[in-house]
């Protein structure tokens, strides 16, 4: 994994996440994520990772979850997400509903991704706010449409279970950055390490 200085972001962040998961719903299928945090100050951190095998409802998970932790503690934090899923369940109570259920549904069965709605929790509560908004997927949104390249190319590389990544981007140095078209000043990057 490379080791990421990346640069101080100051709140309000703006966080975009997406997952991709070719192969959804097949033992071989592969997932991957995508979150992109920036701040009113120009300030930029993107972060991609995946696992194999997986869903792609782990993988939308996963991209809110690594970016709310990446984001500085006390941040106030707009989380922008296509997935209704990660959207449903912050803004309208399901993780609520989920824990007052002994983590069963409506429908009384096992809770999905448990392990991973239990750290959404975590990470939500050391933020000074969480709202969601939720976009339509692959409908002209131009930070939605990046996350959503970002994480199918995230998806093909090799990755184990639960592995994790940091993706330099935003340099505008990046190779997938500039096969995407994205470039950016240098003060908007992180300085890559390693």
């Amino acid at each position: 994994m490379t080791q990421v200085s990346a640069p101080l972001l100051i709140s309000p962040i703006v966080l975009v996440t997406d997952g991709a998961c070719p192969g959804n719903g097949t033992a071989d299928a592969r997932g991957g994520w995508a979150a992109i945090l920036s701040d009113t100050h120009g300030h930029e951190i993107v972060l991609t990772g995946g696992e194999t095998p997986s869903t792609n409802n782990r993988m939308e998970l996963t991209a809110a979850l690594e970016g709310l932790a990446a984001a500085p503690a006390g941040a106030d934090i707009e989380l922008v997400t296509d997935s209704t899923y990660v959207a449903n369940a912050i803004s309208q109570g399901w993780l609520d509903g989920w824990q007052r259920r002994g983590w069963r549904t409506a429908a009384k069965q096992p809770v999905a991704n448990r392990e991973l709605w239990e750290r959404m929790l975590r990470e939500i509560g050391r933020h000074q706010r969480v709202r969601t908004t939720l976009v339509k997927g692959h409908a002209g949104h131009d930070a939605n449409e990046r996350a959503d390249q970002l994480a199918q190319h995230a998806a093909l590389d090799d990755y184990g279970p639960a592995a994790r990544g940091m993706h330099p981007s935003g340099t505008g140095s990046d190779p997938i950055d500039q096969q995407l078209g994205f470039s950016f000043g240098a003060d908007r990057g992180p300085n890559t390490t390693t």
